[in-house]
C-alpha cells in the first residue's frame, strides 16, 4: 500500500520500529477472493499484526500503536477499540469505512429497510462474482472526473489518479474493489 510504506518509512526516520501489511485479499498479500475489504477482517489484519509485533524481541510490548491510512482508518480504530494492546492508534482518512458500509455516504442509508435491501443486494453480487473465475470491479476512482463531482470525489482523483498518490498494483488508481456484505 503506497500511503502506508510513506507514513512508516516517516516514523521509521524519526525513531519507531514499523511494520506494513498488505491487508486480506489485497495487494501482495494471499487469499480469496481477491480485492475484497471487509471490516471483520481487516480488523483482524491489525490485531494479526499486533500479534506478530508482540513476540519480537526488539519490541515492547506495551508501546504498540497502528496507523490506519484512507478506508482503513475506520479498521485501525476498530482494531483499537478491541484489542488492549494497542496503545496508540492514529486514522489518516476522509472517511469510516466500517460506517459507510453500514449507513452510506452522509448516512444516506441509515434505516432499517435501506440497510437490508443493501445487504440483500451485496449478497445477490457475491454470487454472481463466484459464479465468475473473474471478479468485476467497483468502485475505485472516476476517471475521468466529472466537472459536478463531490469534494471527496475530487480529493480522492487528486491523490489516486495524479503521480502524488498513482501505484500501478492501487486498485484506487485502477479498478477498484468487491463489496463484501
Amino acid at each position: 500500500m503506497q500511503a502506508a510504506g510513506l507514513y512508516a518509512q516517516t516514523m521509521a526516520e524519526r525513531g519507531f520500529l514499523t511494520m506494513v501489511f498488505d491487508p486480506s485479499f489485497t495487494g501482495e498479500s494471499g487469499g480469496q477472493p481477491r480485492y475484497m475489504a471487509s471490516p471483520d477482517i481487516n480488523t483482524e489484519d491489525f490485531m494479526a499484526a499486533v500479534d506478530f509485533l508482540s513476540l519480537q524481541d526488539n519490541v515492547d510490548p506495551e508501546k504498540i500503536g497502528i496507523i490506519g491510512i484512507c478506508g482503513w482508518g475506520g479498521m485501525a480504530i476498530n482494531a483499537a477499540a478491541l484489542d488492549t494492546r494497542i496503545k496508540a492508534a492514529a486514522a489518516s482518512t476522509m472517511y469510516d469505512m466500517p460506517r459507510v458500509n453500514a449507513k452510506g455516504y452522509f448516512d444516506t442509508e441509515d434505516s432499517e429497510e435501506a440497510r437490508y435491501e443493501k445487504r440483500k443486494a451485496l449478497n445477490a453480487q457475491r454470487i454472481e462474482d463466484y459464479k465468475n473465475s473473474s471478479y468485476a470491479l467497483g468502485g475505485g476512482v472516476v476517471d475521468p472526473l466529472p466537472e459536478d463531482a463531490p469534494f471527496f470525489v475530487k480529493d480522492y482523483h487528486d491523490y489516486y489518479k495524479t503521480d502524488r498518490g498513482y501505484h500501478a498494483r492501487s486498485l484506487n488508481s485502477n479498478g477498484g474493489w468487491n463489496v463484501i456484505g
